[in-house]
Formats: structure tokens, sequence, C-alpha cells
């Protein structure tokens, strides 16, 4: 990384920085994205070009979306011979990626995300699913393993199951605090996720799933009889074949397909 694009800049709590400065971290994290040319490649959040200026070099083409604007004539002259650098000077959460491809499965997007906004991001994201080939992104440890668990895991929620209902999840690996300046207070981990090319358990209303799957967690300790008793009767529970003393943490993703489905018009 450029020594010149890290001088003079102080991380800035407001935008969630955190750089990542361990160049063998640096070099698995690339390697796992194997960037290629010809690829649309797009960066959430380059910072201080850690990871852009290493794909860029393989790829020779790579978009980048950045809401500080202080780094952004940084990065580009860092990344002079090295490529072609696209900058969108924007807000990520507001961000319209499906802009940046014509062609369904072909944006492979990349970023060391913000704590604070990484969820809604990864939702945001998921509005454009059908562009997205796939996405590597490093998370805070806690996120990741909630990405990646199932049902019984003390980490499964509503994050699990609807990001499983469009992605396929992988827990890549662990990357510790000495990783970044400043050092954070958490451990981080890299995810892949790969939207299906078909979805598994397809739901009739992808918006009433995802309500009824926010509603049903909303008060994990209670049973489903309980949590969902405004929209599921008793005759349809036995309809659906689904004990509603279980706790929403027991059920697997195709059990809430076939709530919503059963709910749905």
């Amino acid at each position: 990384m450029s020594q010149r694009l890290v001088d003079g800049h102080q991380a800035r709590k407001r935008f969630g920085q955190n750089f990542l400065h361990d160049p063998k971290v640096i070099a698995r994290i690339v390697t796992a994205i194997d960037p290629k040319p010809g690829q649309r490649l797009v960066e959430i959040g380059p910072g201080m070009g850690a990871i852009s200026l290493p794909v860029l070099a393989k790829s020779q083409r790579l978009e980048v979306v950045e809401l500080d604007r202080d780094l952004i004539p940084r990065l580009k002259e860092a990344a002079e011979g090295k490529g072609e650098l696209v900058v969108h000077a924007a807000d990520a959460l507001k961000f319209d990626f499906s802009t940046l491809a014509e062609e369904p499965a072909s944006l492979r997007i990349i970023g060391n995300l913000p704590y604070n906004i990484s969820t809604p991001l990864i939702f945001h994201l998921l509005e454009s699913v059908t562009k997205i080939r796939d996405m590597h992104f490093m998370l805070q440890k806690e996120v990741v393993e909630r990405m990646a668990a199932g049902p019984g895991d003390e980490a499964y929620g509503r994050l699990s199951v609807m990001l499983q209902y469009w992605c396929e999840v992988e827990f890549l690996f662990l990357v510790g605090p000495g990783a970044f300046k400043p050092a954070p207070k958490v451990d981080s981990a890299i995810v892949r996720l790969t939207p299906h090319a078909v979805l598994p358990h397809p739901a009739r209303d992808p918006a009433l799933l995802e309500r009824l799957i926010a509603t049903a967690f909303n008060q994990r300790r209670k049973t489903l009889r309980n949590t969902l008793k405004e929209h599921v009767s008793e005759a349809q529970w036995q309809e659906l074949g689904i004990d509603p003393v279980r706790r929403a943490e027991t059920l697997e993703l195709k059990d809430f397909v076939a709530i919503a489905n059963l709910l749905a018009p």
C-alpha cells in the first residue's frame, strides 16, 4: 500500500474507518476474491486502497463507492498507472448498485464494511441481487457467524435466514485486530456471499417472508404460537405440520417459506 496515501489522513469514527494494513491478510483476501480482467468489480469504502490497489492491478478496472471525499484524490493518485479506477462519491446505503451492470449476475462486490452499517448495507445490496455474481466482505466476526448460522445455533436469526434465502454463505477466515489501523476492539472475518442461480425455497411474496421472520425472531424466547398469533391460526399450524410450541430458532428456511406461502395471496 502506498505510504503517501496513508500519511495525513486521520481515521474518522463517523465513517467507521479502520484501515487494513497487514500485507499477508491483504494478499489472502485478494486471493479469495480472485479478480480478473473483464469482470465488473465494485468496492464499497476503498479507504486507503489496501485492497483496491492490488485488485485493480489484477483486474485493470475497478469501480469504488466512497463517502469520505478527502480520500478520493489520494486514492486516484495512488491508482495511477495500475488500471482504470472509476470513483462514485456517494453513500453506499443510498447508491443504486443495479445501475453499474446491464447483465444479470455480473457484479462482483467487495469491501471492508463499517461495523455500524454492515447489516442495513447488505440488505440494501440484496435489492440488486439479480445483478450480483458474488460478494466478498470483511465484517465483524459475530456478524459473519450470524450470517452463516443454522437452526439451533445461538447466532441463528433474521439475518441468517434472509441471507440464506438469497445467497450461499461461506465463512472464509478470521482477521485479527492487529491487521488494522486503528485496531478495532473486535475480531473480523471474511465472508463470501454467492446469490443462488435458482432459489432453493422460493417465496411467493419475499417481503411478507421478511416481515414474518422479523416478527418471529423479535421475541426469540417465545413460542411461534405467541410471536405469530396475529398471522397464523391453530388450523394453519396443523396444515403446515409445524408444532406452534417451537421457537423461531428451531425452524429451517423452508419452514419459514412454507408459512409465508400459506399466508400469501
